[in-house]
């Protein structure tokens, strides 16, 4: 079953004081708004409206939690970087998403979404320097590859990983695509792995010859 499948709503918060106990694993989602990250979640998780999805860049302004059936919390960050919420707003946000990167420790790992077409902005960049002391893994989705040819979209996965260099032992990239599915197993085996997830696929594939098949190790 995948990692994501029936993940329910569990709360939001729309200040620090209103994030529950850090008493469990938690996969953070963060990206900038409009980059796809609301229907990257909804398509790993096989639903339409798990994350509410806007053409209104900018809408989401609460963390939302979401429980997965192993019990860990999938956290829907706000979208980051659009121009026209007021700066009261997007002050308070950069705060918020400062301190919950940089300090909240029952984070397990940070997925980066960032538009195919204009990845690594200066505000991801910031993401990174926020998330990166923590010394925790970051696997960045490179969504809507699907509106790149084939070889803009393999030099965009290549530059991308160039630009990432820095990070190389904690940041992982992957090509991305909510309509047409692609890079769904890729994410949730990288992502997975951060929790000792077993994915279907996995369970699937035949020992390597000479070897039993023990199973998932212990953490």
């Amino acid at each position: 079953m995948s990692l994501f499948a029936n993940a329910v709503f569990a709360i939001s918060a729309e200040k620090l004081s209103d994030l529950p106990p850090p008493d469990g694993a938690e996969i953070a989602f963060a990206g900038r708004s409009n980059a796809g990250k609301s229907s990257a979640i909804n398509a790993l998780a096989g639903q339409t409206r798990l994350a509410f999805v806007s053409k209104t860049p900018g809408r989401t302004q609460l963390i939302n939690f979401f429980r997965l059936t192993n019990g860990a919390l999938l956290v829907d960050l706000p979208g980051y970087g659009y121009a026209a919420v007021p700066e009261k707003i997007r002050r308070h946000w950069q705060s918020v998403l400062a301190a919950y990167l940089s300090r909240r420790s029952s984070i397990c790992g940070l997925v980066l979404i960032m538009d195919a077409r204009r990845p690594l902005t200066e505000l991801d960049r910031q993401m990174l320097e926020w998330f990166g002391p923590t010394g925790k893994p970051i696997h960045v989705l490179l969504t809507k590859a699907d509106k790149l040819t084939r070889n803009e979209a393999a030099a965009t996965l290549r530059s991308t990983r160039e630009a990432l260099s820095p990070w190389s032992d904690q940041v992982s990239v992957q090509l991305f695509s909510s309509l047409k599915k692609t890079g769904m197993d890729e994410a949730e085996s990288v992502i997975g792995g951060w929790l000792g997830h077993v994915t279907r696929q996995e369970k699937e594939m035949p020992p390597v010859k000479g070897e039993k098949n023990r199973g998932p190790e212990t953490p």
